[in-house]
């Protein structure tokens, strides 16, 4: 019995004192010890109740002290897959693709040798591998500090084919398809923002680019594969779209402001590294490249509208020969009506060649070159299907007549034909079904073709 009245005198104390000072650590372990010091409690009882309040403890839920206001420290995301750790946002997003292709290229002759040509030549080839995407994971941490809205985002881009590290292109060089090679990792995306309403956004490091950002993004061979170019050695991307109807914008490093949104309407102004010529003689550059985008994002007489005018300047010092400026500017419409959804694009330039950013952009003596190209495509989605098709060509112009003689071989025009079958699977994975038919010719009259057909999927999360 008088065991019983001390643990029952024991308990009332240790309510009082967790009612009392709830907020002191080591409140109830202090009491308990006082109270055995004092008599009041026999060893057995004592460590009985220290039994149970460890025991209570364990099961307990975890206190938070910070000012979340009683919420828990770490939690969900309000979208995407992330987590919130106090105030501090840390969100993941990828993509994974892989695609059966197989290349039909003509057999080599001196009558369908192009340069600069993107069609197949070379016979048959058949190729597991990334189709215009690589796989891509971006890591994004993002808050708010001082009114800022801040982030920092990463951009990993890995293949799922081994490449040749010892030639040109880094991770996305040429192909090694032999055993105990590795992929490449293409770590495009390095960059900070900051921003507020009614400020817009300041973006500095390593992103895409302004010029032709929209052509390609808006491209439907960007989730599957287009022509596919190297099929044999398969690197960790085919060409899509590329050099049949746009430029590739490229990942730049650079600084670039966008305002707000003013009734649909946003503008991008940017400083870039200056990019020396793939092809033209050595060159010092000492300014910056500038590129701008101006986009409408909204509605048109009810109808889903999106449009685009972006440019590109820059200034190249070529150490031995005149110096030159290449520019360009591209422009273009993506409208949806009902299931329909159509776009149209066109970009002119001088002195930035075609496919890639400064390929054939002179003759080799600085005396710039003049390109053009479009594309147009239509996709139509009933429910899970989408059924699309485009076609798209890329010219090159000589710089003058002595570029065309000594250059006779040089591409005159790059085109395509894409017809595409997409299967929605779920929300993450989209089912693919494509035919392309590529062709390029040189000025001289040189021709080559190839048909290539691609079946795959793609998972975005």
């Amino acid at each position: 019995m008088k065991r019983t009245l001390r643990l029952m005198s024991a308990a009332g104390a240790l309510l009082l004192a967790a009612t009392a000072a709830p907020a002191m650590a080591g409140t109830t372990a202090d009491l308990l010890k006082r109270l055995h010091e004092k008599g009041i409690l026999t060893d057995e009882e004592y460590q009985d109740l220290v039994k149970g309040q460890s025991a209570e403890a364990a099961q307990a839920p975890p206190v938070t002290p910070d000012a979340s206001g009683g919420k828990p420290l770490v939690r969900m995301a309000d979208s995407g897959v992330g987590l919130q750790m106090g105030d501090v946002t840390l969100k993941f997003s990828g993509s994974v693709n892989g695609f059966y292709v197989h290349d039909n290229g003509e057999a080599p002759s001196a009558t369908n040798m192009v340069v600069g040509g993107v069609a197949t030549v070379g016979g048959n080839s058949s190729a597991i591998r990334n189709g215009l995407l690589p796989g891509f994971l971006k890591v994004e941490a993002m808050t708010n500090q001082g009114g800022w809205d801040v982030g920092a985002h990463f951009g990993m881009y890995p293949g799922i084919n081994s490449v040749n590290y010892a030639a040109a292109g880094g991770a996305n060089s040429p192909g090694n398809p032999r055993a105990l090679q590795t992929a490449g990792i293409d770590f495009r995306q390095t960059y900070l923002t900051f921003g507020r309403a009614g400020f817009g956004e300041v973006k500095i490091g390593r992103d895409i680019g302004l010029f032709g950002s929209e052509a390609i993004l808006n491209d439907i061979t960007l989730l599957s594969s287009g022509t596919p170019a190297g099929n044999v050695a398969p690197s960790n991307t085919t060409l899509g779209r590329i050099g049949t109807g746009y430029i590739y914008t490229d990942f730049q490093p650079q600084i670039t402001y966008t305002t707000p949104s003013f009734n649909g309407f946003t503008a991008s102004v940017g400083i870039f590294e200056p990019l020396s010529s793939l092809t033209g003689p050595a060159e010092s550059n000492k300014q910056p490249g500038f590129q701008a985008k101006f986009v409408y994002d909204g509605k048109l007489g009810g109808v889903a509208t999106r449009l685009w005018l972006s440019g590109i300047s820059q200034k190249h010092n070529v150490i031995a020969g005149p110096d030159y400026t290449g520019w360009g500017w591209d422009a273009g419409a993506k409208v949806t009506f009902g299931p329909i959804t159509v776009v149209g694009t066109y970009y002119d330039a001088s002195g930035l060649g075609t496919t890639a950013l400064n390929l054939f952009d002179t003759d080799g003596l600085g005396n710039r070159r003049d390109s053009h190209g479009f594309y147009l495509q239509g996709l139509a989605t009933f429910g899970k299907i989408s059924v699309g098709g485009s076609y798209g060509e890329s010219h090159l112009d000589y710089a003058n007549a002595a570029d065309a003689l000594a250059n006779p071989l040089l591409v005159d025009k790059n085109g395509s034909w894409v017809g595409q079958l997409r299967y929605g699977l779920n929300s993450w994975v989209t089912l693919l079904g494509e035919y392309v038919h590529t062709t390029s010719k040189a000025h001289n009259g040189n021709k080559a073709s190839s048909d290539a057909l691609a079946a795959g999927a793609i998972l975005f999360f």
